[in-house]
C-alpha cells in the first residue's frame, strides 16, 4: 500500500494558490538529451535546474543590457 502524503490537500492547494499568484510558469522545450545535460551540469554546481536556467537567462539579460547601456 502507497504512504500517505504527509501534505494535506489543503497545504497542496495552499501552495498551488501561492505558486499561481506569486510566479510566472515558462515551457521550454529542449532537444532530447539537453534535459538530463543541463540537470547533471546544474547539480554538479550545486543548483535546482530551475534555480541554474532562471540565474542562465538572468546572467544574458544583465550582460547584454549592460552592453546596450555602454554602447549608448
Amino acid at each position: 500500500m502507497p504512504e500517505e502524503s504527509k501534505i494535506s490537500k489543503a497545504q497542496q492547494k495552499a501552495v498551488q494558490k501561492y505558486v499561481k499568484n506569486n510566479y510566472d510558469r515558462v515551457v521550454v522545450t529542449f532537444p532530447k538529451g539537453k534535459r538530463e545535460l543541463i540537470k547533471e551540469y546544474a547539480f554538479s554546481h550545486g543548483e535546482s535546474m530551475n534555480a541554474f536556467i532562471i540565474r542562465a537567462v538572468n546572467e544574458r539579460i544583465d550582460r547584454e543590457c549592460s552592453d546596450l547601456k555602454s554602447a549608448q
